[in-house]
């Protein structure tokens, strides 16, 4: 079987549901068949990820970091959906400083993305999964 190209789509919490970490595990097993995994997008509640300020449990998994070694090891986008991420309080330095806030909390290595970037995956990885 050759490689496949795929998107991840994760609309789960970091914690509170198990669609985050199915995720994460998926992309390390598909990885490890030899796919190639091009990029992640955190939706609606997903973009809870993608937070530097979540400080997990000493004895929980730390999936924001996980995500972040994913990305760097294997050169995964890690793309944040801007709209729901605003909404939800998850902002980058320029959308903190356009709305007048104190802080930006979007951790390293995750950018902040349109819907448009969604559909350009669909549009080009054979595989788009949606955790």
């Amino acid at each position: 079987m050759s490689a496949l190209t795929y998107t991840l789509v994760v609309n789960g919490s970091v914690y509170g549901t198990q669609s985050a970490r199915n995720a994460l595990l998926f992309a390390k097993a598909l990885i490890a068949k030899g796919h190639k995994l091009v990029s992640v997008f955190f939706y609606q509640d997903g973009i809870h990820n993608s937070s530097r300020l979540v400080v997990p449990a000493n004895d929980e998994l730390d999936l924001t970091a996980e995500w972040q070694n994913l990305a760097k090891e294997y050169g995964v986008r890690l793309e944040t959906c801007v709209a729901a991420s605003l909404r939800r309080g998850v902002l980058g330095f320029d959308e903190a400083t356009q709305h007048d806030r104190d802080v930006d909390n979007l951790a390293q290595g995750f950018e902040l993305a349109g819907l448009g970037s969604l559909a350009s995956a669909m549009l080009t990885q054979e595989r788009v999964v949606q955790f």
